[in-house]
């Protein structure tokens, strides 16, 4: 026998990639903002991979020391959903605009907050698996 003949078996059950989702929050509004990170929780928990873009009025969320209302009926702030979202293992950047617009700096940042770079977010939003989402 001169050659070696390699047989693979595959499964039909081969696990599938994880759902993209792109959620992007420019929203004031404390309930807007609640939703949409408790609706990224849950895309997170049903096995999507999640990314959040914090734009305008929403980058506020992302800073030290943000005011936090609680909203009903399980007593969490946006920050605080968020801050689960982000131990959840999805990514939250703010956009490349807000920090130099709101005189911050990536220090002023919580935990876990990053900032955007625009060829990655262009990307992300031209990923034909991508499924983008904004509040």
């Amino acid at each position: 026998m001169t050659g070696l003949v390699l047989l693979t078996f595959v499964s039909g059950t081969q696990a599938q990639e994880k759902p993209s989702i792109l959620t992007v929050v420019t929203s004031p509004d404390v309930q807007t903002q609640g939703m949409a990170f408790v609706l990224s929780i849950q895309s997170v928990q049903q096995g999507a991979q999640v990314r959040v873009l914090l734009c305008g009025p929403a980058g506020d969320l992302a800073l030290k020391g943000a005011a936090e209302t609680k909203l009903k009926p399980k007593g969490m702030s946006p920050q605080m959903l968020m801050s689960k979202l982000i131990t959840l293992g999805a990514t939250v950047e703010v956009c490349a605009l807000y920090l130099p617009n709101a005189d911050k700096t990536p220090a002023d940042l919580v935990d876990g907050v990053g900032v955007a770079k625009p060829p990655a977010i262009a990307a992300a939003m031209l990923a034909p698996d991508t499924r983008l989402f904004t509040f």
